[in-house]
């Protein structure tokens, strides 16, 4: 007769190191690749939702950039209407000393030339990413990322419209003059 002798410590230790093994195999996986779950397999619910957020998360970096992007057009145009008021300040100012009696007024309409010129030129160089919000230029609307939305039929970006054509501060530039401008006030 044959007989086997077992060691059933060594099957118990044996077991323990196959189980320690496997747990270090799911933990290297884990640490390598960042995620807990990091494939279909592991654990479809989780795969499913950690998928869809890492889609929505690259999704928001996009709308992100869109918003700077946004943001930017909306600060250059901003700045430069800061600019144009206060030269529109000094033309105001130079009219009112055109009304002193012994005043030069045509050299006052000189300075006012000037300060035309140079609203003209504030208006011209309110340019970012191709787009100019205060010379119309034939534009009458200018859109803008705003929000970034998640439903159940999927993803989308919002936007925001501006009138361009109302609130632009010239129509036009010709020969580097502004031309028919804001009259809305």
């Amino acid at each position: 007769m044959t007989s086997i002798l077992t060691n059933i410590a060594a099957n118990s230790a044996l077991q323990t190191l196959n189980t320690i093994n496997n747990d270090l195999e799911t933990t290297q996986g884990r640490v390598s690749s960042g995620f807990k779950v990091s494939r279909a397999a592991d654990n479809v619910a989780y795969w499913s939702i950690s998928t869809t957020m890492n889609s929505d998360n690259k999704a928001l970096n996009a709308a992100a950039d869109a918003l700077g992007v946004g943001a930017a057009k909306i600060d250059t145009a901003y700045s430069a209407m800061e600019s144009a008021i206060d030269v529109v300040n000094e033309i105001k100012a130079k009219l009112v000393t055109a009304t002193e009696s012994s005043t030069d007024r045509s050299q006052i309409q000189l300075e006012v030339t000037k300060l035309q010129e140079q609203l003209s030129s504030i208006a011209q160089g309110a340019s970012f990413a191709g787009e100019n919000r205060m010379v119309a230029d034939g534009v009458t609307t200018g859109v803008v990322v705003d929000g970034f939305v998640r439903s159940a039929t999927g993803v989308a970006v919002t936007t925001a419209t501006y009138d361009i054509a109302s609130y632009a501060l010239f129509d036009s530039i010709n020969s580097g003059v502004g031309t028919d401008g804001t009259d809305h006030y």
